[in-house]
């Protein structure tokens, strides 16, 4: 793997989790993808993250970058060496930055310009996204110690051990017939749970791609104040699209 020369701090990171019909998402999925089930389900969602001082190895933090930034994944599987690998396919990525945009489709795959507005008082979240090609986004939740009775994940340690492999990603390549990979690596995972009072996404409710009551909520996770490192994967050459 090779390291990309980019360093920051995950301020804020919010896993918002669905779970799908699997036939459903394998016909989104290309080759060689497929969805990593759990209890007969496939996983799907959004990581909302904000980057803090996000800049090149060696300068100092008041020159770095803080971004908004969105991406709509689904966990998978996939095979290397006849030996299975899991991680998310990143469909969709959204950021607050023109120079994000630009170093994220030379390196981790099509990235769209888009705007955040963010209220976070006291424990509690509001987000909303809206991108010029209509995709949009809406999200209120609360930090809570409970966990829904209603998840597929029996507490917050099961999901978190679930949801950490979500660090390996591949996205669409800006420019060729392939998928661009990149691994998150944190020095540190620790999660909370979220209590979700209102999410919609125009990308999930869009029936032409997830029918009517084939993805339903299950929960949402919260990351603070991570430091944060990037690393290069090999391209998966593959079809272009999901």
């Amino acid at each position: 793997m090779q390291t990309l020369p980019l360093t920051g701090l995950i301020d804020r990171r919010i896993l918002l989790n669905f779970r799908a019909d699997p036939a459903v998402v394998a016909r989104l999925l290309p080759a060689p993808f497929r969805p990593q089930l759990v209890q007969g389900y496939a996983m799907v969602g959004i990581c909302l993250i904000r980057l803090r001082n996000e800049r090149l190895n060696g300068l100092p933090a008041f020159l770095g970058l803080t971004s908004e930034n969105g991406a709509h994944r689904f966990a998978v599987e996939w095979d290397v060496a006849g030996q299975p690998q899991s991680g998310v396919f990143i469909p969709r990525r959204d950021t607050s930055s023109r120079i994000n945009q630009l170093v994220g489709n030379l390196y981790l795959g099509i990235h769209h310009h888009s705007h955040f507005q963010t209220n976070e008082t006291d424990g509690s979240y509001a987000i909303t996204l809206h991108s010029p090609d209509g995709t949009n986004l809406t999200v209120a939740a609360r930090e809570t110690a409970d966990w829904p009775v209603t998840s597929v994940f029996a507490n917050v340690e099961q999901a978190s051990a679930f949801f950490r492999q979500g660090a390996v990603g591949y996205s669409p390549q800006a420019a060729g017939q392939g998928y661009n990979g990149v691994q998150l690596t944190t020095p540190q995972w620790q999660v909370s749970p979220l209590a979700v009072t209102q999410v919609s996404s125009s990308y999930f409710s869009n029936e032409r791609l997830f029918p009517a009551g084939s993805v339903l909520f299950d929960n949402a996770l919260l990351m603070r104040n991570v430091a944060h490192s990037w690393q290069r994967l090999p391209t998966i050459i593959g079809k272009a699209g999901a």
